[in-house]
């Protein structure tokens, strides 16, 4: 797969939902193109001082988009996530990445983003982004539509990421694929 595989269709007049959930699909096309196409060495390549990675971004970004959707949704969180400890140790995705297979590592990152994809549409539809979500405890009662803000703002955040390491990695440069 590749950053084409995923959809994305133009949203002009939506309803905020849809205008939202387009400006999700469009970073996360910026995100898989940022981070697409390289083989493990460059995945894994770090850039002093910073010990950031493609890979780990992208397996931080599959954890953050199953997290915050699962949440929305107010299901648990799914594998492998549940059987890894990553709600208390965020650093293991960053580190794991570096030694994880790229093809595993981009297929987690769009088999995530293909079912937040539809999960997001679903919760659209079944009481949409006012339904009140509770973060952690009582005391931080949201709504879909924080946590689907926070979700973009974490794509675009390392997105923008992705953006210096991938151009530090081979060039790559750019906002959009097309």
């Amino acid at each position: 797969m590749d950053w084409s595989d995923l959809p994305l269709t133009e949203c002009l007049r939506g309803d905020e939902a849809e205008v939202l959930c387009f400006a999700l699909d469009r970073v996360r096309r910026q995100f898989a193109w940022k981070t697409g196409g390289l083989d493990a060495e460059q995945l894994r390549r770090q850039h002093p001082p910073s010990s950031m990675t493609l890979a780990g971004l992208i397996k931080h970004m599959a954890f953050v988009d199953e997290g915050f959707t699962a949440q929305a949704a107010d299901r648990p969180l799914g594998p492998p996530w549940d059987a890894r400890g990553w709600v208390e140790n965020d650093e293991w995705g960053w580190q794991s990445a570096v030694t994880d297979d790229p093809e595993e590592t981009y297929a987690l990152w769009y088999g995530t983003a293909e079912r937040s994809r539809a999960a997001w549409a679903e919760m659209s539809a079944d009481g949409g982004l006012d339904v009140r979500v509770e973060r952690g405890s009582p005391d931080w009662v949201v709504n879909r539509r924080r946590i689907l803000v926070d979700l973009l703002e974490e794509y675009l955040k390392h997105t923008g990421h992705a953006d210096v390491l991938r151009e530090a990695v081979d060039g790559l440069r750019g906002n959009d694929p097309d």
